[in-house]
């Protein structure tokens, strides 16, 4: 279903050109969503390990 689980993906090491991402989730009633403080905002999810994932997709970007 998934190419890799969230309890796989490793806690990144800040960096400087990743210094500025330090996304979290949120919860909002039933739904979780991603934040960062650069301002990106993932989609609500039900799936909390879904918005991680998100969360863990943008740590990695540029």
């Amino acid at each position: 279903m998934y190419a890799q689980h969230t309890a796989e993906i490793l806690p990144a090491t800040p960096t400087s050109a990743s210094s500025g991402h330090e996304p979290t989730t949120v919860e909002r009633g039933s739904f979780c969503l991603a934040r960062c403080a650069c301002g990106w905002s993932g989609p609500a999810r039900r799936s909390r390990d879904r918005a991680r994932s998100d969360a863990a997709g943008h740590r990695a970007s540029p």
